[in-house]
């Protein structure tokens, strides 16, 4: 049997990687005003974080430029090499000799733009996240920190089909706060499973999508995927609501980009009006999807889940990455649940980043629908309502829930989503009933003494569910 590993050894492995990311993200924050702002006329200016062995951080950006652009230091002026080599712009440094902190890197539009005048995300990531930054042993540390774009980069790409006020609209919904479920188990399920679990949903006036989950692999022999969305688009057109809205029903793609393009087609064939993968694992294929659609007069409601790119994001920074996925036509994207304990990533100022990235306005490309999902129930969804209250408006979200409808039980144990809807419902008139004070957290003690007060069994079963009887 192999021996004890020694304790300092285990105390370096035992590290807080989130608490040292909050860290460095909290000074990026606070120092990048300082730097002048960018100019983008004939570049692409990135930003990174750097802590470096032994080179200033100049010296590093000069690196970075090298590598990734024409691997010449000093091409002769006036040349094509010249207009196509990048170059250091500025920094920050953390420290006194400058080996930690922030450089600005330029790279030419010359080497980025097509013969179409366009550039694509997957060649921006190539230049400014490629081999030259993050393979070299020089560099302990670098994160790329923030994509400068100007309006000639960013007319070249196409945006959401949709956003917000476009989903809404396909839905007929109106401007109430909308909620969408999950299909759930999340695979193992046959076409018909999928569509009464989609019907529940359908009927419901409080959804307006509903989406299957990413572990429903379009090529499951058991769910084939034309079958699936054919049941489930009829149990969506069967469904009756007073107010005329009809639910957005997404199923889920994926493989390679040629692939998630076929599966797309078939779904649209069949009648979907929206389709789900993460653009992570099948890179490219988000701006594959929407351009041909695009081409073919069929665009569909594109939502993004969030499959992949955790494994990203301790180098380059979510807030590059969704903003890539908006400028390549994510239509919604989900990022995460405030709450007391988050259950996924990102949250803090990450989080809020990214939301500010998604719906900031931008020249010709519209705002993506932020789904807060991961977590979200009856008990913890006042909070973020109020939250986007003080931050957003209530139009530009879907509140996404899966477990807390699909995983809601009656009194014998047996599985009820339409109780666990109701038990949503209930909280979100909790919410706007004058009575309750929802500005003050934590929300959940005088919720539950509210859902009693007022008799409302599937909320006060809802709450027993998911936190424990209480007091």
């Amino acid at each position: 049997m192999a021996g004890a590993i020694e304790q300092a050894v285990l105390e370096r492995l035992d590290q807080d990687l989130d608490g040292r990311e909050a860290l460095i993200r909290r000074l990026v924050v606070e120092r990048l005003p300082e730097l002048p702002e960018a100019d983008v006329t004939s570049d692409v200016v990135a930003t990174y974080f750097v802590v470096c062995e032994q080179k200033g951080l100049l010296e590093v950006g000069r690196t970075i430029a090298y590598h990734q652009t024409t691997a010449i230091r000093q091409p002769e002026p006036g040349s094509l090499v010249a207009a196509c080599t990048g170059r250091a712009l500025d920094c920050i440094g953390f420290d006194a000799g400058e080996r930690i902190g922030l450089v600005r890197v330029a790279f030419p539009l010359a080497m980025l733009l097509d013969s179409r005048g366009a550039v694509f995300s997957t060649d921006l990531l190539h230049v400014t996240a490629g081999a030259g930054v993050f393979a070299l042993r020089e560099f302990r540390d670098i994160k790329l920190v923030d994509l400068a774009l100007g309006p000639e980069v960013l007319g070249t790409f196409p945006g959401p089909a949709y956003g917000p006020a476009g989903v809404r609209e396909l839905a007929k919904f109106g401007s109430d706060v909308a909620f969408g479920s999950i299909v759930k188990p999340c695979t193992g399920l046959g076409p018909e499973e999928v569509a009464r679990a989609v019907a529940a949903a359908a009927a419901h006036p409080l959804f307006l999508f509903v989406k299957e989950d990413e572990e429903l692999l379009p090529g499951a022999p058991f769910c084939p995927l034309r079958e699936r969305v054919r049941l489930s688009v009829e149990a969506v057109a069967q469904a009756r609501r007073d107010d005329g809205s009809r639910v957005i029903y997404a199923p889920h793609v994926g493989g390679h980009p040629g692939v998630v393009l076929d599966s797309v087609r078939a779904a649209v064939e069949e009648g979907a009006r929206a389709v789900m993968f993460s653009e992570y694992y099948s890179h490219g294929s988000l701006r594959v999807v929407r351009d041909a659609l695009q081409a073919a007069g069929t665009p569909v409601v594109i939502y993004g889940h969030n499959g992949g790119i955790s494994v990203h994001t301790r180098h380059i920074w979510r807030e590059v990455l969704d903003l890539l996925a908006r400028l390549d036509g994510m239509d919604i994207r989900q990022t995460g649940v405030l709450s007391e304990r988050p259950l996924l990533r990102p949250f803090g100022l990450e989080w809020r980043r990214v939301e500010e990235v998604l719906a900031r306005p931008m020249e010709g490309i519209r705002p993506v629908m932020i789904a807060r999902a991961g977590g979200l129930d009856q008990g913890n969804v006042i909070g973020n309502l109020a939250d986007i209250e003080r931050h957003g408006d209530v139009r530009g979200y879907l509140l996404l829930a899966g477990s807390a409808i699909n995983g809601y039980t009656d009194e014998a144990g047996r599985a009820d989503p339409r109780g666990g809807a109701e038990a949503m419902r209930q909280a979100l008139a909790a919410y706007n009933d004058a009575e309750f004070d929802n500005t003050a957290a934590p929300h959940l003690p005088r919720l539950r003494a509210y859902a009693r007060r007022h008799g409302l069994a599937e909320l006060t079963r809802a709450l027993e569910l998911r936190y424990g009887p209480g007091d």
